[in-house]
């Protein structure tokens, strides 16, 4: 698809005023080597920041150059423009073009470093270079599309700020867009409901094991993001090297500029989304005479409105100029849905803790440089680590955890005193009330960003034996080792913890009884194993149920005999490999059966977080109908698809690659999967496409001597465009049980069988 030929690195400038004219070599201003290994995977080396970045652009549009340059007509809020103003285009346009103001960029754009600038201009021209050589023969998805176009700095700051609050602002797009005072006492009449669930599939798991119970005495780290399959949120395999400097390899964001899950010779860390906030609503008391005023104190203020131009392309092709009102207040925009009305008495808006995070390219600098775990809790404490915890384990054997994102600084007292109860608003959403400054979020000039908790007010934790976490809040991160006394806007303490992280702190533990120590083997094993945690806790119990007197059920309409349901359950492995059968019952059995009231005969107990809530309480007859219930709408469900109980995993569940099916294998964490793959179920079809899960999946571990193994698979492969030849190919890997061992030293490099080489300068 994409021609890597050897460029020109030499500007030749003629000087006139001689006799003959002379020849001077002028140095250039962007230099970089670009190194392919087998895989697609691209070693970037540079001499200086500004190279780094220009190569880093290459190289990622190499393989993603449509999927970036749907980002930036994003971020510019130009998608009413080019696709129209359906499906959520026009709201999306309407929250780019406000939130990503010019004021905001220029704010971002001065509070970069030197280095940071001087990558972004070297990253600009680099993406700006692959268009100038690929003008001709870019991808069918955007091949000859008038959306294709050259980027400017103020795309790299917009990027940068929309990754920033995408959990948080950001998912109230549409709310933004359809806030509009009230034409009467009422609200306005909308049909958008607020919906405050997680993203469906985005999580990860962590491990990092620290020296007492490595095999070579060092530390072992495991990450596994589960992320979207699709769009810019895929992972990017890449390295980048300035001599000297910086040498750190892992997986970028295909819109994002630096490496941000990955490894260097010294230290190896993850990143999984965690349960902190990143943003409060504010119920704001209005002025009874006039809705476009909120009492704030003593005092009332005016809600600003602001008109955004946008431009929509019609049904006819033709581009015609609107504009489109939003509204904000000090805290932040005001947002309107049913459950989150514009009435005459309140109104809401959003105050987001990630607008104003420009720490994100110094802090990954730092990162991608550290070379101990004390280096990389400097990093992190830098505060650009937008909403994610941080799992990592280095050389010298110290595994670490530690949630140190941006947050809100919003304590319990704060909370007590200034929370709002709202109808249709779940507990876990912090309301504050807006009309007393008090309910401000607090300052403290330890952190670097306003109203952001600092770093030493948020939860960590060192080991020599292991860490986690798989999405539930920091209090576990060791079974052993619970943290305590943060914040609630961080997370919970001393409740139930999710099937997927019982997992793996139970995968750990039994892996330890073997001999006490862990090889990075068995760590690849724990992923590859593709075990059901839920069916191991809890289908033994099931099957009594199956084996008890009635196994025809009543579901309406009608009666449903689940009695080969029941057998094709009995004969499961409990696995979801790609020849397992029986595990999607399994999943659409727990669908309903998750929500059974009384289910388990064990509760949760704080003292053993780990082992409960375990035990379906099987002599409980309500119990046992519901149960059977379950299982009737699992085979119901299948057999309206037309799905076999006993079907292939492999053969109902995978990615399709220019017309080949190839297995995938994994399952849905919420019914107790480590291994998790998120995907609809389709009638006729099975489980595809693949929409979340496993993406990049890494082993990084060290010897006894120290040198450096780093092991991975990218899950869905480099590129998503089916002209690449790293389109599927990892992705037969990752369906075959099988890793990568990832070249990081030039020797390893250059002795790639499918290695080539480009270099590029202006």
């Amino acid at each position: 698809m994409i021609s890597r030929n050897v460029l020109a690195a030499l500007v030749l400038v003629i000087l006139t005023g001689c006799s003959e004219p002379t020849v001077v070599e002028t140095p250039a201003v962007y230099s970089a080597e670009i190194r392919w290994t087998s895989y697609g995977i691209p070693h970037v080396k540079a001499e200086d920041w500004a190279g780094l970045g220009y190569g880093f652009a290459y190289a990622t549009a190499t393989d993603a150059v449509c999927v970036i340059a749907r980002d930036l007509v994003m971020v510019n809020g130009e998608r009413s423009m080019h696709f129209g103003s359906d499906d959520g285009n026009l709201a999306s346009d309407v929250f780019h073009k406000s939130v990503l103001s010019a004021d905001k960029i220029d704010q971002f754009n001065k509070n970069q470093s030197e280095r940071a600038e001087t990558f972004s201009r070297g990253y600009v021209a680099g993406f700006n270079r692959y268009l100038r050589d690929h003008e001709q023969t870019l991808p069918e998805s955007c091949a000859g599309e008038p959306w294709v176009r050259p980027m400017d700095s103020e795309d790299v700051a917009r990027l940068a700020i929309g990754v920033g609050i995408r959990y948080g602002l950001g998912r109230l797009q549409k709310e933004m867009a359809a806030a509009a005072p009230p034409v009467d006492e009422q609200s306005s009449n909308l049909s958008l409901t607020t919906n405050f669930e997680a993203p469906a599939g985005i999580g990860s798991n962590a491990v990092a094991l620290g020296r007492d119970v490595t095999t070579s005495g060092r530390g072992i780290l495991f990450g596994n993001p589960h992320y979207p399959w699709h769009g810019s949120s895929r992972f990017h395999l890449i390295h980048t090297t300035i001599p000297g400097v910086v040498d750190v390899m892992g997986t970028s964001l295909l819109t994002t500029t630096r490496v941000a899950i990955g490894f260097n010779r010294d230290i190896a860390w993850s990143h999984t989304v965690s349960t902190g906030l990143r943003s409060t609503l504010y119920r704001l008391e209005l002025n009874p005479e006039d809705p476009m005023l909120y009492r704030y104190g003593n005092e009332f203020r005016q809600i600003e409105e602001v008109s955004v131009p946008i431009t929509v392309i019609d049904s006819q092709g033709n581009r015609v100029s609107t504009r489109h009102q939003v509204y904000m207040t000090h805290y932040g925009p005001v947002v309107e849905s049913d459950n989150l009305p514009w009435t005459a008495q309140f109104v809401f808006s959003v105050r987001d803790a990630n607008l104003d995070n420009y720490q994100s390219s110094d802090t990954y600098d730092a990162l991608n440089k550290a070379r101990s775990i004390d280096d990389v809790e400097a990093a992190i404490s830098m505060q650009g680590v937008a909403w994610t915890n941080t799992i990592a384990a280095d050389r010298h054997g110290t595994a670490f955890y530690a949630d140190i994102s941006v947050v809100p600084n919003v304590d319990a007292e704060l909370i007590a005193r200034c929370r709002v109860e709202v109808d249709g608003i779940p507990a876990r959403v912090v309301t504050l009330d807006g009309s007393d400054p008090g309910c401000e979020w607090k300052e403290d000039s330890r952190s670097t960003i306003p109203g952001v908790l600092p770093p030493q007010e948020m939860p960590r934790l060192r080991r020599n034996d292991y860490v986690s976490n798989s999405n539930d809040s920091y209090w576990l991160s060791n079974a052993e080792v619970p943290l305590e006394g943060y914040s609630p806007i961080i997370g919970n303490e001393r409740s139930s913890r999710s099937l997927r992280t019982r997992a793996g702190l139970v995968f750990i533990e039994e892996a330890l009884a073997v001999d006490g120590k862990i090889s990075p083997d068995d760590m690849q094993q724990m992923i590859y194993s593709h075990r059901n945690f839920g069916a191991e806790l809890l289908l033994d119990d099931v099957l009594k149920v199956c084996t008890a007197d009635f196994s025809v059920v009543e579901l309406e309409p009608g009666m449903v005999d689940v009695s080969e349901t029941c057998e094709v359950l009995r004969q499961w492995d409990r696995r979801n490999d790609v020849d397992s059968r029986g595990g999607h019952i399994w999943r659409e059995f727990w669908r309903k059966a998750a929500s059974i009231h009384n289910l388990f005969v064990v509760p949760f107990d704080v003292s053993n977080p780990a082992g409960t809530p375990r035990g379906i309480a099987v002599d409980d007859e309500e119990v046992r109908s519901q149960v059977l219930s379950a299982l009737a709408s699992a085979q119901t469900t299948l057999e309206k698809a037309n799905i076999p109980l006993d079907a292939r995993l492999g053969d109902i569940q995978f990615a399709e690659r220019s017309g080949e099916h190839i297995g995938i294998p994994g399952g849905d964490g919420r019914s107790g999967m480590w291994s998790v793959i998120s995907a609809p179920l389709r009638p006729e079809v099975g489980y595809s496409p693949i929409r979340a899960g496993n993406s990049y999946i890494q082993v990084i571990s060290w010897d006894e001597a120290g040198n450096l193994d780093p092991r991975a698979i990218l899950t869905y492969s480099q590129s998503p465009e089916p002209e690449s030849p790293h389109y599927a190919d990892m992705t037969r890997l990752y369906s075959q049980g099988e890793w990568v061992r990832l070249p990081f030293s030039d020797a390893q490099i250059n002795a790639d069988p499918e290695l080539v080489t480009l270099s590029l300068a202006e």
